[in-house]
Formats: C-alpha cells, sequence, structure tokens
C-alpha cells in the first residue's frame, strides 16, 4: 500500500500582490523582447456593433475572436537588433514604437499579461504601418 504524498506549502510563495500592483508597476513587468522580436498589444475590441442604432452590444465569444483574429496591433517595444541587416531591410525600419502596423491573423505568439493580450512578432512580418 503507497502512501499518499504530502504537500509542503512551507516553500510556497504568495503572488497575491502581482494581482493588485498599480498600473504603473504593472506595466514594468512586461517582457522585453530579444533580438528582432518587436512586442505588440492587441486594440481593445468594440463592446457594440459599429452600425447598431440601438446599442446592440457584442457577446463575450465574439469580442474574444475579435482580438485574437485582429490584424491590427500596436508597436509596444522592439528588440535590440529589429531591423538591424542592411540586406533585408535597405530602407530602414519598417515601423517604430508607438505605431499601429498591420501584420497577418494569428502571426506570433500570443501572451496575455493582466487580462490584456500581447503578441510578440518577428520584425519582418510587418505588412504595413496604419492609422
Amino acid at each position: 500500500m503507497s502512501e499518499t504524498p504530502t504537500l509542503d506549502l512551507s516553500q510556497a510563495v504568495d503572488l497575491s500582490a502581482l494581482m493588485y500592483k498599480k498600473a504603473e508597476e504593472k506595466a514594468k513587468q512586461l517582457p522585453k523582447p530579444s533580438g528582432y522580436r518587436i512586442l505588440c498589444a492587441i486594440p481593445e475590441a468594440e463592446k457594440q456593433f459599429e452600425d447598431s442604432e440601438i446599442g446592440l452590444m457584442k457577446a463575450d465569444e465574439t469580442m474574444r475572436n475579435e482580438e485574437a483574429l485582429t490584424t491590427v496591433l500596436f508597436v509596444v517595444d522592439m528588440g535590440p537588433d529589429c531591423y538591424q541587416d542592411p540586406s533585408k531591410f535597405p530602407n530602414g525600419p519598417w515601423c517604430k514604437q508607438g505605431d499601429f502596423v498591420l501584420v497577418r491573423p494569428h502571426s506570433g505568439s500570443r501572451l496575455v499579461i493582466h487580462g490584456r493580450e500581447f503578441r510578440i512578432i518577428n520584425d519582418d512580418t510587418v505588412e504595413a504601418v496604419v492609422d
């Protein structure tokens, strides 16, 4: 008869303080992109349909789908090697920090930090800068 393993909570770490940090402290917890990667935020989807005169609200599932499939991202930070290859980028960088860029749906690595979705994309996946 085998014994049931016991859980030793003396080594546990209390992470609850991370959930209640101020916005400035949360912003410092964003990952720093490395190499030729770009950290992008996903703009929040509109909560109601644009052409709805009666204020028709979108379902939560619709909002999640719009955010997951979005092709417009906001450039938060860029890795140190972005756009450094002159043979690949002879005309210089394709975007800069603070730009809204157009990418293909499902581009990059998705991550959620404090309830906001971000993506880390490669510098050559930017297809256009948009308003």
